[in-house]
């Protein structure tokens, strides 16, 4: 009988999703493919070749015949951290060109939406791969997604924190990614407890932040309260609001072509 195949991202913020997968109770039960960026497991869902992905939740609205996974995600309620826009100094309202980190579809989505409905206005989009130094040689401002937002310089650039600018003008949380399987591969996805894979992994908060210490310069109460107050891996009422929100100003605003309703396994 063959393994159920997911597939996740590699970044910090999804490592309590994954770690029972790769060191805990699930280890050796499924395979799994991991990937810096976001999009790249949307990409695998939608070719059927993984049984399911945490996906940038965008995607759910572009792919056809998926499903969601309830409760579990990788979202914030307030400050997420590692969701930023970056200027040199300038206010986001005075942005002209805007370099968009090619890893995460939600994220571009939501930038895009911060810009045209609560500011009114819309910059010349440079997609690109994320380098800050390369994405502010030709642009006033840079989106950047998961460790490499953390890793700013504060004192030499500006940072905006995606979350909490959706939330200053919506009043709600905001749910960046969730696990998604395809109509067809639901039995398979039944038989994976992602939310038990999650609540172990968050026992391992120590182990995970041990992994990144070489990557990521953060000290270990402050990569510690990042995964514990900064990033929600829980869905409350709030950000499923948000989230329905998000979709709702995603269509009024192109980004997608249709808002479908939520469909669940």
């Amino acid at each position: 009988m063959s393994v159920p195949r997911i597939s996740a991202s590699s970044y910090s913020n999804t490592a309590p999703l994954i770690w029972s997968f790769l060191y805990g109770s699930q280890c050796g039960k499924i395979e799994i493919i991991l990937d810096t960026a976001p999009a790249r497991s949307s990409e695998l869902l939608a070719n059927k070749r993984v049984d399911c992905a945490l996906v940038p939740v965008i995607e759910y609205q572009r792919i056809d015949d998926i499903l969601l996974v309830p409760d579990v995600c990788v979202g914030a309620k307030e400050l997420v951290r590692s969701v930023c826009l970056v200027t040199k100094g300038e206010d986001l309202r005075d942005v002209k060109r805007l370099a968009l980190d090619i890893s995460s579809k939600t994220s571009v989505a939501l930038t895009k939406i911060i810009f045209r409905e609560f500011f009114g206005s819309e910059p010349i989009y440079q997609i690109t791969k994320p380098n800050l130094a390369q994405m502010l040689k030709e642009n006033d401002c840079a989106l950047l997604i998961g460790d490499p937002a953390l890793m700013i310089d504060e004192k030499k650039y500006r940072k905006f924190d995606l979350a909490k600018t959706w939330r200053s003008f919506t009043g709600f949380g905001f749910v960046f990614a969730m696990w998604m399987t395809q109509v067809k591969k639901k039995e398979t996805a039944r038989k994976i407890d992602f939310a038990n894979v999650r609540d172990e992994g968050l026992k391992h908060l120590d182990e995970i932040i041990a992994n990144y210490e070489t990557e990521i310069p953060l000290a270990s109460n402050d990569f510690t309260k990042y995964l514990t107050e900064n990033i929600s891996f829980s869905i409350d009422e709030n950000m499923r609001e948000g989230l329905s929100l998000f979709y709702e100003l995603a269509e009024k605003h192109g980004l997608i072509k249709k808002n479908k309703p939520l469909k669940f396994l």
